[in-house]
């Protein structure tokens, strides 16, 4: 079976037998670093296909080379993320999608002993359709030895200072939307006089069940309302994260926060684990229901 695709028309054209069994992953790479560790990530936690959308010069290990479905893709142009997603949302109707970007890593609970398929079928049994996620800022404790803030070694994460706020509903007076909120905290919420303020957010919608119509926004959420919320209106849901060194590694390579910044630890740093126990712990993510 064809596994390269030349572009995202000829994905949508020829690719469709790589989305008809989920759950699938959708990586999107920014730039080489740390793609082989993410793909390589999201395929031990099961995912039945793992879709890498990168440009045509990126390399790939010849294992990963033969095992993930490739892409030809450029994510410089504008909506790059939502314009692929959506047209997987075609293509794979009733299959759970997750997506992400290269240098993330998704977490559930319990990941190390069960796999995404389990965690997404006792979803589907709570007649859920989403699954809210929250983005937590990965950074490398020592930037003189890792300059551009990666370091799967030297990884650290905030244990405090994440937050919610009401997500204002402009169609409704600006009310708050039920079961909808705002999160903040990270690397985005500290050095946030370097961050414009519509991406300041950490939650998006990033496990999805498609169906005919859903669109994916430019802010992570989706079109159907009931997509973005964090629970159902009986109980608390299962929630994800997904650790990222993207912004650290945003704020060390923009010239106009790379100097202002020396370290990103500060007294609430701690090392990060690479284990759910930590993530949960620390409030990150919720097991609803999930035992």
């Amino acid at each position: 079976m064809q596994n390269s695709f030349s572009g995202l028309d000829s994905f949508a054209k020829h690719g469709a037998a790589h989305v008809a069994k989920g759950p699938v992953a959708l990586i999107f790479a920014e730039d080489e670093t740390e793609l082989d560790t993410t793909l390589r990530h999201h395929q031990q936690l099961g995912f039945k296909s793992v879709v890498g959308f990168m440009p045509e010069g990126f390399s790939l290990p010849p294992d990963l080379a033969e095992t993930v479905v490739r892409v030809t893709y450029d994510m410089r142009a504008d909506g790059a993320l939502e314009r692929a997603v959506n047209v997987v949302i075609g293509m794979a109707a009733g299959q759970w999608i997750f997506y992400c970007y290269n240098a993330e890593y998704l977490f559930y609970p319990f990941c190390e002993t069960r796999t995404v398929g389990e965690m997404l079928s006792f979803h589907t049994e709570e007649r859920r359709d989403a699954m809210l996620t929250y983005v937590v800022d990965l950074y490398a404790g020592d930037l003189d030895t890792h300059p551009s803030a990666v370091s799967l070694d030297n990884a650290c994460i905030d244990r405090t200072g994440y937050y919610a706020l009401a997500r204002p509903d402009p169609a409704n007076h600006n009310h708050p939307k039920e079961r909808q909120l705002d999160f903040f905290g990270g690397l985005r919420w500290r050095f946030e006089e370097h961050v414009p303020l519509p991406r300041r957010k950490i939650d998006r919608v990033s496990i999805f069940r498609a169906k005919p119509g859903l669109e994916q926004r430019g802010d992570h959420t989706l079109s159907d309302e009931e997509y973005n919320t964090y629970a159902c209106p009986w109980h608390n849901n299962l929630t994800a994260a997904v650790a990222s060194f993207r912004t650290a590694k945003a704020l060390k390579r923009n010239p106009g926060s790379t100097f202002d910044i020396d370290t990103f630890n500060w007294h609430n740093t701690v090392p990060f684990e690479w284990h759910s126990r930590q993530l949960l712990d620390l409030g990150l993510m919720e097991p609803g229901q999930w035992f």
